[in-house]
C-alpha cells in the first residue's frame, strides 16, 4: 500500500503569546494531508534553518521548503495560507 504524500509545514517561533496564537491557526487549517512541524527559536540549530528559509521575523511559516509569501513582508495571513494549500487535501 503507497503512503500518502504530506505538505510539510514548519511553524518558527519565540514562544510567545502571537507565536503560540499562529501555532493555533495553523493547526485549526491543517488537514490530513498536513504534516506540521513546530521549531522553537531556542532549539539548537533552529536559527540556522530559519535563516536558510529566510525567516526574518516571528513567527514564520513555511510550506514544503518556501517561506509562506504571508510570513516574507508582512504577518500570518489565513487566506495565504489556503492558497498555498494549508487545509487542502492532497490526492
Amino acid at each position: 500500500m503507497a503512503k500518502k504524500r504530506k505538505r510539510q509545514i514548519e511553524v518558527f517561533s519565540a514562544g510567545c503569546s502571537t507565536c503560540k496564537e499562529t501555532i493555533k491557526l495553523v493547526q485549526s487549517l491543517a488537514c490530513e494531508s498536513c504534516e506540521i512541524k513546530v521549531h522553537d527559536m531556542n532549539a539548537r540549530g533552529v536559527a540556522a534553518r530559519a535563516k536558510k528559509y529566510g525567516v526574518k521575523r516571528l513567527p514564520a511559516i513555511v510550506i514544503n521548503g518556501k517561506l509562506a509569501e504571508c510570513c516574507a513582508n508582512r504577518g500570518v495571513d489565513p487566506k495565504v495560507l489556503r492558497a498555498a494549500g494549508v487545509g487542502v487535501a492532497l490526492a
